[in-house]
């Protein structure tokens, strides 16, 4: 069975997101700017569905292409001053991003993608659906005395929870749902290596626990975040339900009210799940140099019974952050393909003639007669898999196991 390997040396790219203080002025601005866009983002759906009505049973194809809509813009700012009030920097970046959504449907399309897989075409940003989105490159802002100077006029202030490691080369201002604003720089980074410390480990995802690993001192249980607030979320969806206008009729205050209050208790627990994802990940990274992940894809849980439970572990939120905690202080994270991983045996290598069922929480090996928890067992997998050493990570051996130089 391959696995993938990921190395984390070299400069990259990483996101500085803050918290910006707007005022009522710049909130204008920002709103004038964001309608600007969206008028820009819906004329290229526009031209896009033209060209493919166009385009059926014609020879002569007609493209639609960043050239074609950036004549298409630069036509539009000249016929209409309200357009060119604004700047042409978020405009021509929501071309750019128009592009890629394409350029990425239109793939999935003549790669012959099952339905259920292709990203769709993109389509009209509706004022009251979409939330402000506007990306800046670095010719379209600036920095100066602790405030983010957007073209355009747009002062705005940051909340400068950390300082940026180096000069941003682009920034995207976006609210939220509950209607705070950020800034998101982008900046270049290097790796931050830690010591070495001879040590592997393997990690095994799940529901009962989030993550098994072969040392019993890094496993990360189940935190039931979304569990625990499901009381107060269900409490605000019952006062949206009973508030909700008839159809064709301005929501209540009260329902906004409502919806507000649910929305905040979701981000708190989105922020939850990432909080204890990270702080996790460190620990990994800081105690081992070279990590055998299960390569789990958890969609598939989605039409199972467990679903609600599977969706509160967050597990592909917690394996991103652990990958991306690899990346930034050079570990070598090694990707192990998730079949069979529950049959086999991990000191012998023997697989069961059949599938094992979730209610089986002990494998037991028929070829050698080893018994072990089976999601400790899967553990020790990956570090076979990948071509690591498994013997002694035990759970009576909380470091993990030696890599093979250091055994």
């Amino acid at each position: 069975m391959t696995t993938r390997q990921q190395a984390s040396e070299g400069p990259g790219h990483a996101r500085y997101t803050y918290r910006l203080r707007v005022s009522s002025t710049a909130l204008i601005s920002l709103d004038a700017e964001w309608a600007r866009c969206r008028w820009v983002w819906n004329e290229c759906v526009a031209m896009s569905r033209k060209v493919h009505c166009l385009n059926k049973g014609a020879t002569d194809k007609v493209t639609c292409g960043p050239a074609r809509l950036d004549k298409m813009l630069t036509e539009a700012r000249t016929a209409l001053r309200w357009l060119r009030e604004g700047s042409s920097v978020p405009q021509q970046q929501a071309i750019r991003d128009f592009g890629k959504s394409r350029a990425k449907a239109l793939k999935d399309i003549k790669s012959k993608l099952p339905m259920r897989q292709r990203a769709g075409m993109p389509r009209t940003k509706r004022k009251r659906d979409a939330l402000p989105s506007l990306n800046y490159t670095r010719r379209g802002f600036r920095l100066k005395d602790g405030r983010l100077h957007l073209a355009g006029g747009i002062a705005l202030t940051v909340v400068w929870s950390r300082s940026l490691p180096t000069d941003p080369t682009s920034v995207r201002v976006y609210r939220d749902s509950l209607g705070h604003w950020y800034a998101s720089f982008v900046v270049e980074t290097a790796a931050q290596p830690l010591p070495a410390t001879g040590r592997a480990i393997g990690i095994d995802w799940g529901v009962k626990e989030t993550a098994t690993t072969t040392s019993d001192a890094h496993d990360l249980p189940h935190t039931q975040h979304g569990r625990n607030a499901a009381a107060r979320i269900a409490r605000h969806q019952k006062q949206m339900a009973r508030r909700k206008a008839a159809r064709g009729k301005a929501a209540s205050k009260g329902y906004r009210a409502a919806a507000r209050a649910a929305s905040k208790v979701h981000k708190k627990v989105a922020r939850q799940r990432q909080d204890t994802a990270r702080k996790w990940a460190k620990t990994i990274v800081r105690a081992f140099d070279q990590l055998a992940v299960e390569d789990f894809r958890p969609a598939f849980l989605a039409k199972s019974t467990m679903a609600r439970k599977a969706a509160d572990a967050a597990i592909g939120a917690t394996k991103t952050a652990l990958t991306e905690m690899a990346r930034k202080h050079g570990r070598i994270v090694h990707l192990v393909h998730p079949a069979h991983t529950t049959m086999d045996c991990a000191q012998c290598g023997a697989r069961t003639k059949h599938a094992l069922p979730l209610s089986e929480r002990t494998y037991a090996c028929t070829a050698c007669g080893a018994v072990s928890p089976r999601d400790k067992n899967s553990a020790r997998v990956m570090l076979a898999r990948a071509g690591l050493n498994p013997t002694g990570a035990d759970g009576g051996s909380p470091l993990g196991a030696l890599l093979p130089e250091a055994a």
